[in-house]
């Protein structure tokens, strides 16, 4: 019989997990989850070491949008309670961002609401980049405004933006049970583009959206045949007044099994626990680190995250060392300040 242990070994010889393995990984029985974890950490740490990058979201441009997913409260038709605002304006943005990077992020990830930039917007989030790279030139911008048109790639990469997000969030063989105004194609077509101009992929997925085993394996070897750099894994929070209300499919175990699932079939690729840590992972975030090696500080889009001193606490108590910090003083936290966001409500997270 096969052990997550032989697995490990496998892959750190050289293998590449396939679907079966991952599967099997889904499959772990409640009882030997930490067993599961002390095994996959393994390949965690052969790549990352015991770092966390530490990311920090900016809500450009909050709800408001034409297109229908039904995990989204900010998706035409959700009757959900948040923030719905038009563009900051730049001095607002790089405050935002500034508010990050002293908690400690080294990437911020501009976001804006909608189908897709126009060539004004992707003009809008030029300058406001450039503001930021002016005052902070090592940090990461990473972008994330929607499907993108032939060219606008190129322009984000000329102004100054290292990465692009953007989730293919479920298998495609899922994709038009959860959203009918563009296509799993749509999104595939966009993360190509944004290789194409030179931009690192950021993709990834939401889980817990009546996705089977199968649908969930489907999507991870899909991010990792698409050549994703980072792949968020976001846990579905569902939110009043949007279609998928009420569906509670997740529990802390079952997303250690996921994340560790991302990580065999990615080991060394940036996994990102995001939105819905704090709501399904709950006491077993720290367990979480030792199979993902980032996370978003603070806020989500939408609603509050967990206090990003407490993010940071956690990570220190726990023997993790923010990225880029590793000269510090063993990854110690000291006085930071409260993070809060505009487009932040009071009630459940946002998915990323």
């Amino acid at each position: 019989m096969t052990t997550h242990d032989d697995l490990v070994e496998r892959i750190l010889a050289g293998a590449q997990a396939d679907e079966q393995d991952a599967l099997a990984v889904l499959r772990t029985p409640d009882e030997a989850v930490i067993d599961l974890v002390a095994a996959v950490a393994r390949l965690r740490r052969r790549h990352f070491g015991m770092t966390v990058k530490v990311n920090y979201l900016v809500n450009l441009k909050s709800g408001l949008c034409p297109e229908d997913c039904g995990y989204c409260s900010q998706a035409l038709g959700s009757t959900s309670e948040i923030l719905r605002y038009t563009w900051l304006k730049e001095e607002e943005a790089l405050a935002q961002a500034q508010a990050g990077l002293r908690g400690g992020a080294t990437r911020v990830c501009m976001v804006a609401s909608g189908r897709g930039p126009t060539d004004r917007d992707i003009d809008r989030v030029a300058g406001m980049v450039g503001a930021i790279k002016d005052e902070h030139p090592d940090v990461e911008v990473c972008a994330c405004l929607g499907l993108l048109q032939e060219g606008q790639a190129d322009r984000l990469r000329a102004a100054g933006v290292d990465a692009y997000n953007h989730n293919i969030n479920t298998a495609q063989s899922h994709h038009d049970s959860i959203v009918t105004t563009h296509t799993y194609e749509d999104r595939v077509r966009t993360v190509a583009r944004a290789q194409g101009a030179g931009l690192s992929a950021c993709s990834g997925l939401i889980a817990g959206l009546g996705e089977s085993e199968e649908q969930l394996v489907e999507a991870l070897v899909a991010l990792r045949e698409l050549g994703s750099e980072s792949i968020p894994v976001n846990f579905l929070i569902p939110f009043d007044g949007t279609p998928k209300q009420q569906t509670w499919e997740l529990t802390p175990l079952r997303c250690l099994k996921i994340l560790a699932a991302a990580r065999v079939l990615a080991p060394d690729v940036e996994i990102r626990i995001a939105a819905g840590r704090e709501m399904h992972l709950r006491s077993l975030q720290p367990l979480a680190l030792h199979l993902a090696n980032s996370i978003f500080l603070g806020d989500y889009l939408t609603a509050e995250g967990q206090a990003a001193q407490d993010d940071l606490a956690l990570l220190a108590d726990n023997g993790f060392v923010v990225l880029g910090a590793e000269g510090g003083d063993d990854g110690a936290v000291g006085e930071r300040p409260v993070i809060r966001r505009r487009g932040a409500g009071t009630h459940v997270p946002a998915n990323a």
